[in-house]
């Protein structure tokens, strides 16, 4: 065990002109135990960087999801949400609270369920596509195609209108932002959603169909008054990951094209990416060693995703884009009794979004140099703001 004084760093924010992951997480990896950080808040807390170390956080049930625990980290103006401000918000709990939602969720997302949204996950990328080419020889492949595939399939699959898009993706902007949106500008966000799914859910309650919510509202394993916040977190984490994942992947692809048409390529662009490298916020809530460094009960932790998935003990020249590699330990979704539940779902559409996109425009190129790719400097989620394209 750890007991001399650790080394203290600031925290690791993305800034311009340094790579992602950033090569101090390497560095930090090579210090005898863990490294303390300072957060932008004046806080402290265990940055842990291994792969070993992330999974062992991530099932510990003395390390705990629950933001209400006093210690808690907050990287950003705000942090997670407490089951009093947004009740429903389950990735805030732990066992046994949050295995009701899973349980209630599971069903919805399974391989056989996933399955039978292909088509319709198919006609959208469609749809998506012949809008693009009906437009011209260029585009944004971020607002025209990365965002809008998700955010239609995760709005088709909980029942929410098409034409209401835009009003949750300019919501979800500005509630994953860390500097560009003000503490007013995010709790109006909240509200706005909030009060626009509590409309949907009661007009779902009279008129029920082929969606989630009504099926939730069927099966009555969710309070009434939870679920707006089992809703809007389905909404953003079903459609911001999802789109920084598929912009990324075409740039990827684009550098690596022996891999284009290659379905490994999702697997190892999860992996290699880790746009959710800063979400899964931890506190300690007994003493409990890690990596050989004791943490005290009270002290919070932040598992690095990116860093875990970087590691050269658990991925051979992880920095190389290699999807022949066996990369399915990853943890870009997580790891444990939180791992992302719509993870089937995410794969899948990855994986159309690429064919589609290849097989329906083979010469699609960037417009910009890659120094010029703006990447999202600011937001919870690593990603990019726009992604130029002709063809």
């Amino acid at each position: 065990m750890t007991h001399s004084d650790p080394v203290v760093v600031d925290f690791p924010t993305r800034k311009p002109g340094v790579p992602f992951p950033p090569p101090d997480y390497d560095g930090y990896r090579d210090h005898e135990g863990l490294v303390l950080s300072r957060l932008p808040n004046g806080a402290r807390a265990w940055l842990v960087t291994r792969h070993e170390d992330v999974r062992a956080v991530l099932t510990d049930s003395r390390i705990s999801s629950n933001p209400s625990h006093k210690g808690f980290p907050n990287v950003g103006t705000v942090g997670v949400p407490t089951q009093e401000q947004i009740p429903g918000w389950f990735v805030g709990l732990d066992s046994p609270e949050h295995d009701r939602f899973r349980k209630a969720l599971i069903p919805e997302f399974t391989v056989r369920r996933i399955r039978g949204l292909r088509p319709a996950i198919e006609r959208t990328v469609e749809e998506r596509l012949d809008a693009m080419l009906a437009a011209g020889n260029s585009a944004d492949l971020v607002a025209d195609y990365a965002l809008p595939v998700p955010s239609l399939v995760i709005s088709t699959l909980l029942g929410v209108p098409p034409s209401d898009r835009d009003f949750f993706e300019s919501r979800t902007r500005t509630l994953v932002s860390l500097r560009a949106s003000t503490d007013a500008q995010r709790e109006t966000a909240v509200k706005e959603l909030l009060r626009y799914i509590k409309r949907l859910v009661g007009i779902k309650a009279k008129w029920p169909g082929d969606d989630l919510i009504s099926r939730l509202l069927a099966a009555g394993s969710i309070a009434p008054h939870e679920l707006s916040g089992v809703l809007m977190l389905l909404l953003i984490a079903g459609h911001e990951t999802t789109a920084n994942n598929i912009a990324l992947g075409v740039v990827t692809l684009l550098r690596n094209p022996q891999w284009i048409g290659d379905d490994r390529a999702v697997e190892e662009t999860l992996r290699f990416h880790s746009v959710a490298d800063i979400v899964s916020l931890r506190v300690a809530v007994e003493d409990v060693e890690i990596g050989g460094q004791l943490i005290k009960a009270g002290d919070g932790i932040v598992p690095l995703i990116a860093a875990a998935n970087h590691d050269t003990s658990a991925f051979e020249c992880p920095h190389m884009f290699d999807p022949s590699r066996s990369a399915r330990h990853h943890v870009a979704f997580g790891y444990g009794i939180h791992q992302c539940l719509g993870q089937n779902l995410v794969r899948v559409e990855m994986e159309i979004a690429y064919r589609k996109l290849f097989e329906r425009i083979p010469d699609i190129q960037l417009a910009v140099p890659d120094e010029g790719l703006s990447i999202k400097y600011d937001g919870v989620l690593y990603g990019l703001e726009q992604l130029p394209v002709r063809w």
